[in-house]
């Protein structure tokens, strides 16, 4: 049982438990003012019981003095009580009991506003741009070297009678460069199949090659062509991960094919893949989104997709209203954003912080 001593230095004037604002329960925060020279203070005691008439178990010693406390980890829904004792060299000031405070998860966190207002924004100019390209309204993409010699590497291949080689990356179906490449080895083996030109898919990944095996047979189903479907073009080759780069580059040396595909993620064996397939004469395009691996692709190959290029490259390749409309959306907004940014610079170098402020 603590001593209450009356000390006419310092008095409390209030004491208040309230719910946590912002947070998903189970806090809440306890505040407090005192008159007089706080210095004196030595340390605070935090004191918390579930009911009101005790006991109570202290919970937190503050060094020094503090007007706020943040009680973490408690149940939501269920009624705390506190006090508050203030230790000094002329002994111990203790509050009345406060409370009951109550932990509830709140719905919105309304520090948050701005980010709803960029979402809300992002989708109203995503609508926009969707009911646009519905409407037959041609929407401007602009060229990617890479994206726009894919055609151009597929007929080289027809005309030489040599096959296509398409490498999906090395790692699983759960990356997104993945799937991405799949996106682009659906239009590749399109165009091929038009042509009548063998694509060679090896794999690295069990799922992978599973999922790309049925990308390939249903892109000659939708042009028509099912009777060009040959299971062995799709294989899997091996776990390993530079048994899987020996065993590509020996199908570059003797397959020799007249262009090469490397889209996906790709790790420290891309170079070996890349140096193989320029010495063979192929044309090659890659694509990753790996930015160690970036330099070898740009030096050994005649294109490559950076980044983001390897994602949109599906919308460019199938000119699809909708992915079309998705990807003018997200170059407006990723616009919108480097003007705040730009302005935001600018009214901090001016000294104001209204930019600032908002976000």
């Amino acid at each position: 049982m603590l001593i209450l001593l009356l000390i006419t230095a310092l008095q409390f004037q209030s004491v208040k438990v309230f719910d946590t604002p912002n947070d998903a329960g189970k806090s809440l925060t306890v505040k407090w003012a005192v008159s007089g020279n706080t210095a004196s203070v030595d340390s605070v005691l935090i004191y918390r019981s579930t009911s009101k008439s005790g006991p109570f178990e202290k919970i937190k010693v503050i060094p020094g003095y503090s007007s706020k406390f943040q009680d973490m980890g408690l149940k939501n829904h269920v009624p705390y009580y506190y006090k508050i004792a203030l230790y000094t060299s002329e002994g111990v000031l203790e509050s009345d009991i406060a409370g009951p405070g109550i932990a509830k998860p709140q719905w919105f966190h309304t520090g948050r506003v701005n980010i709803l207002i960029g979402v809300l924004l992002y989708t109203l100019i995503l609508l926009y741009f969707i009911q646009s390209a519905r409407r037959g309204k041609e929407l401007y993409l602009r060229p990617i070297p890479g994206i726009e010699a894919v055609d151009e590497a597929i007929g080289r291949a027809t005309e030489m009678g040599r096959p296509i080689l398409f490498v999906p990356g090395l790692s699983t179906i759960s990356d997104v460069a993945t799937i991405a490449a799949l996106n682009i080895l659906s239009h590749v083996t399109k165009k091929a199949g038009e042509y009548e030109t063998k694509i060679i898919v090896p794999n690295r990944n069990p799922v992978v090659y599973t999922v790309a095996r049925e990308i390939v047979k249903e892109a000659y189903t939708s042009i028509g062509r099912p009777d060009l479907f040959d299971p062995d073009q799709v294989f899997y080759v091996t776990d390993s991960q530079f048994g899987y780069a020996a065993a590509v580059s020996g199908i570059m040396v003797r397959e020799k094919p007249a262009a090469n595909f490397f889209q996906g993620m790709f790790y420290a064996e891309s170079l070996i893949l890349a140096e193989t397939g320029a010495a063979t004469g192929a044309v090659q395009i890659a694509g990753t989104d790996a930015v160690t691996q970036l330099p070898f692709f740009i030096t050994a190959c005649d294109y490559t997709l950076i980044g983001e290029e390897l994602y949109a490259a599906s919308a460019y390749l199938s000119r699809e209203p909708l992915l079309v409309a998705t990807l003018k959306g997200q170059d407006w907004m990723k616009f919108l954003i480097g003007l705040t940014i730009v302005v935001g610079s600018v009214f901090g170098l001016l000294g104001s912080k209204l930019i600032l402020g908002i976000f």
